[in-house]
């Protein structure tokens, strides 16, 4: 089964902060919220959270796992990893995605990945080992589709034609870096998404938090992303981006993260964005994603704001 035939909540929930600015309760509520929400589909990866320190990665993965068995719920989730940034882990050889896969599956308790990630484009590695390797995976039915995570447009095209050439796994889906504040998608990476019949996931969709609407002037937040999304106030877009969310999410009675990740499962290609919470106060906001639908006004407004 391809990842564009299964029925995916329109929002995916990243798995970063689990283990990370989420410890394993704060991760479990987000978790159970979201699936009370009806959320199904769930990003993590193998590195998540190599970067804690005492940590060696792989602490989201062994979360969501135990959860999924707590709550006997794996059947219902679509969930996607990661392989290639681990620093115990690196590249996309064959030997190291095998290796990898099964670590992944260990720790996810389940044997089968939904959606198996190249996490960084590996290019010491030749793509037809690369495809080769999780083609084999997905032979095995240890892995159900694979998908390209940051990869530029020469790139995904080369391993497209490869795979088509050669019989072999295909990308389908790719992960990108996309949202109001950050549309350097919109060219021939997305060209490439259309031409391939990809779909996309992006991350960051809610620009480092800072379209949550929380990064304002004078206004302090306490977060290990706000030097980061604190940067966007001090351009000319960013308050005029705020100005045009807090117009749209006045009229739906919404907040401003909502709106932006609405404009985002909007946009064409996207099959869903990735947001994480920390909390379940935090995902409240973006689970409404799933009940607002701009109007085309709204979106040429939104549109027009970020350009």
């Amino acid at each position: 089964m391809s990842l564009s035939e299964l029925n995916l909540f329109p929002l995916c929930l990243g798995g970063n902060v689990f283990g990370w600015t989420a410890d394993r309760d704060a991760s479990f509520a987000v978790l159970d919220a979201y699936a009370e929400a009806g959320g199904n589909f769930i990003d993590t990866a193998d590195s998540y959270s190599e970067w804690v320190p005492g940590h060696v990665g792989g602490e989201s993965e062994t979360i969501i796992g135990e959860w999924m068995a707590s709550r006997g719920n794996r059947d219902r989730m679509v969930v996607a990893t990661k392989v290639s940034s681990l620093s115990t882990r690196p590249g996309l050889s064959a030997a190291n995605i095998r290796a990898a896969a099964e670590d992944s599956l260990r720790r996810l308790r389940t044997d089968h990945i939904d959606l198996y990630w190249a996490h960084f484009d590996d290019p010491e590695t030749p793509l037809e080992e690369t495809l080769e390797a999780f083609d084999a995976l997905v032979r095995e039915g240890k892995v159900r589709n694979i998908g390209a995570s940051n990869y530029d447009a020469g790139r995904l095209a080369e391993a497209l034609e490869i795979s088509d050439q050669k019989g072999l796994a295909r990308y389908g889906v790719l992960q990108q870096h996309y949202n109001l504040m950050e549309r350097g998608y919109e060219g021939a990476l997305r060209d490439t998404v259309v031409e391939g019949c990809l779909t996309s996931t992006p991350y960051y969709g809610l620009a480092r938090g800072f379209l949550t609407g929380k990064y304002r002037p004078g206004a302090q937040v306490d977060s290990p992303r706000a030097a980061k999304a604190s940067e966007y106030l001090a351009t000319e877009r960013g308050p005029r981006v705020l100005a045009a969310l807090d117009e749209v999410a006045a009229a739906h009675g919404a907040v401003p993260a909502t709106i932006a990740l609405a404009w985002l499962a909007a946009q064409p290609t996207v099959a869903a964005p990735i947001a994480s919470a920390r909390s379940v106060e935090q995902l409240r906001p973006l689970l409404a994603v799933a009940d607002v639908k701009l109007t085309a006004e709204e979106l040429a407004l939104l549109d027009e704001a970020s350009r």
